[in-house]
């Protein structure tokens, strides 16, 4: 939806000056700056919880997620928002990531709550959820991925740096679609809780992976996939 040539109307363009005329507007239309899109997945929560609510970070999680926001901050980059899942352990992990990001806007959506995004291949045994799930989930995950993963607005003139709180399933599925690889391959891709994956979009679309789960930053002993 942000391809130049799709956002004008060429109808009326044929009822004008032409070719000339065409060129002036695809000016008007095409990005100018680049986004860094940080895709964050929540620390370690209490698995034994029964509901969302539940289900809370563990002191190692919150240590985790500590160890996540001091990297992001040492990067240096003037980040413009966090939006984040709105289940408890994303919501905490944003809570405590944003400390080390004073004034950064925090923004909550359903859209990036964890789910079954799509059916594997190749299918595993120990996960299967029941077929309505990838009807529901799937498409409110890749209504995620249409509405957050896209190059920027024309009108944005500054490079912009974004961080997205939410799951692993969310992350790896979008991965897949970022890249047009097929998204059926997400349940191959493995991440480490409060990991830090990074896509860079171009102002003519190419996408791009700089890391992919990193937890490069912290100590062997704290690392956890749960």
């Amino acid at each position: 939806r942000r391809e130049p040539l799709a956002l004008i109307n060429l109808k009326k363009k044929n009822e004008e000056t032409g070719e000339e005329e065409l060129a002036s507007r695809l000016g008007h239309c095409k990005a100018k700056a680049t986004r860094h899109i940080f895709l964050i997945r929540h620390s370690q929560y209490n698995l034994d919880g029964r509901a969302d609510k539940d289900r809370t970070l563990t002191p190692l999680g919150r240590e985790q997620a500590e160890l996540t926001g001091h990297r992001l901050a040492s990067l240096g980059l003037k980040f413009d928002q966090i939006i984040h899942s709105s289940m408890t352990r994303a919501t905490e992990t944003t809570e405590i990531i944003s400390k080390h990001l004073p004034g950064v806007k925090k923004i909550s959506t359903d859209l990036l709550r964890e789910g079954a995004p799509i059916e594997p291949d190749p299918p595993v045994s120990h996960w299967k959820p029941e077929a309505v799930q990838y009807y529901e989930d799937g498409a409110r995950i890749e209504a995620a991925f249409r509405n957050f993963i896209h190059r920027a607005d024309a009108k944005q003139e500054e490079d912009s740096y974004e961080i997205f709180v939410c799951h692993a399933n969310v992350i790896r599925y979008i991965v897949c679609r970022a890249l047009q690889f097929p998204p059926e391959g997400w349940l191959r891709m493995s991440l480490n809780n409060g990991s830090i994956t990074h896509l860079v979009i171009r102002p003519n679309g190419r996408v791009a992976l700089r890391t992919l789960g990193d937890t490069g930053f912290m100590p062997p002993d704290k690392i956890t996939r749960t």
